[in-house]
């Protein structure tokens, strides 16, 4: 029983599954620390207070959720572009160096050359 538990845990996904957890949680901290210390005070420079959380709308705390969107499109947008997009660039180089060139077209003594070849298989 334990082997089967040591095989299941040194499995590749397991593995790569793990370390993408605590890579994820770091990175999480680390967009956190962006958005509440960079880009928060810069919004709050250009437009005034960043925080929203006194408007209320009678007894519903509209501000809070306000903020809760606001941080959410915030980190959405820090983790697009400096996430994915350059990972699409990077996947489009790649693709282009991988992708075969054309064999170029042969000269016109060859093209010549086969013509000639395949009439001869014709009459043999």
């Amino acid at each position: 029983m334990l082997q089967g538990f040591k095989s299941f845990l040194m499995r590749g996904n397991v593995v790569d599954l793990a370390v993408a957890v605590v890579v994820g949680g770091a990175f999480g901290q680390v967009v956190n620390s962006l958005v509440a210390d960079v880009l928060t005070p810069l919004i709050g420079a250009l437009g005034g207070a960043p925080d929203f959380s006194a408007v209320r709308l009678g007894p519903v705390a509209l501000g809070k959720f306000i903020n809760a969107l606001l941080n959410f499109v915030v980190v959405a947008a820090a983790i697009y572009f400096l996430v994915v997009v350059p990972v699409q660039e990077v996947q489009r180089r790649m693709k282009r160096e991988e992708a075969p060139a054309a064999p170029p077209e042969p000269p016109e003594e060859v093209r010549l050359l086969r013509e000639i070849l395949e009439e001869l298989r014709k009459k043999a």
